[in-house]
């Protein structure tokens, strides 16, 4: 009963991840007009599944970073209780910001609500594990972000691969670079989703990992509205080209730390990119970057409170003691 119960807060992790997640890669599109918003959500859900098909292959270093060893005692890592506080405070928190419409980091939420639910279990949390494997990455991926936007666009406008209006041959790169950060994105997060289910040994992991790319891709198409209007259009007015420019970064960057195993935050990347853009050009809205950025920073102390109360009303008396 405990594994199930475990097995289904993870999808309900994977679907609160693809309803704030998966309009990331796409919004471009739709910000840009190249495309309507049902064309974009398809073509971003498709290419999100993709790679998060393929994370089964090739993203075990994610899935073992994830399954909170190192941060938290091993007593709670193999503790079922734990495991399933860590989702429901991951997969509330991220719930609520979606329907508030704000862009949120999957990382930021497990991070929090594995420090959560391991203060809550009495557990010893490893400060040194969270600075040098969690905090620091997440912390300089927005900042490359925005430096890698910056030199795509000037890159890219210099060659003439970046013009202010459509053109058939710009309409097929936006596409493919959409497709190259939803990719990317479903790569990165599908292990960290599925590091939850490394304790049911009845459950063959690559079975699990398909099961979290499918919730994922039925949250995107189900609930990403919100999310999509505040990426497409909030962050900075953007042309096929800019839109273009801002994709090729994330794309580079989300895929590389993908492949070294590096917890970066696809959305923390995708909204520095575009605000890279904004800053070139000029058009930067930073009123609702700052409401952006408030909402990362209240991310990660939600999804802790979250997880501990659930933690509290789940677990055994001394469990991860």
């Amino acid at each position: 009963m405990l594994a199930a119960l475990l097995f289904l807060a993870t999808c309900f992790v994977a679907y609160a991840n693809g309803a704030n997640g998966n309009f990331k890669g796409v919004a471009s599109l739709y910000g840009s007009g190249t495309t309507g918003f049902r064309a974009a959500a398809w073509w971003g859900t498709g290419t999100t599944l993709a790679g998060a098909l393929t994370a089964v292959w090739v993203a075990g270093g994610l899935l073992k970073k994830f399954s909170g060893r190192g941060l938290v005692s091993d007593a709670l890592v193999a503790d079922p209780h734990f495991l399933l506080a860590v989702a429901l405070g991951a997969a509330a928190a991220n719930l609520l910001a979606t329907r508030l419409g704000f862009p949120v980091s999957t990382t930021h939420l497990l991070l929090g609500a594995l420090l959560g639910a391991g203060w809550s279990g009495g557990g010893e949390v490893h400060p040194g594990a969270l600075w040098q494997s969690f905090v620091r990455p997440l912390l300089l991926s927005p900042v490359l972000a925005i430096l890698a936007g910056l030199l795509v666009f000037g890159v890219l406008k210099a060659a003439g691969l970046a013009p202010d209006h459509r053109t058939r041959p710009l309409d097929a790169l936006h596409f493919l670079s959409a497709g190259a950060v939803s990719f990317a994105r479903g790569l990165n997060d599908t292990p960290k989703i599925a590091a939850l289910l490394l304790v049911v040994h009845a459950l063959d992991l690559r079975w699990g990992m398909e099961a979290v790319a499918l919730v994922m891709a039925a949250g995107g198409l189900l609930g990403a509205r919100r999310v999509a209007e505040t990426l497409a259009k909030k962050i900075t007015d953007l042309n096929p080209g800019q839109g273009f420019a801002a994709n090729v970064a994330t794309a580079v960057l989300v895929i590389t730390a993908s492949l070294f195993a590096l917890p970066v935050s696809t959305t923390h990347v995708s909204v520095g990119a575009l605000l890279g853009i904004g800053v070139a050009t000029r058009q930067a809205k930073w009123r609702s970057v700052s409401q952006i950025v408030l909402a990362w920073v209240a991310t990660m102390p939600a999804a802790a409170m979250l997880a501990a109360l659930a933690m509290r009303c789940i677990a055994p008396t001394g469990a991860g003691r």
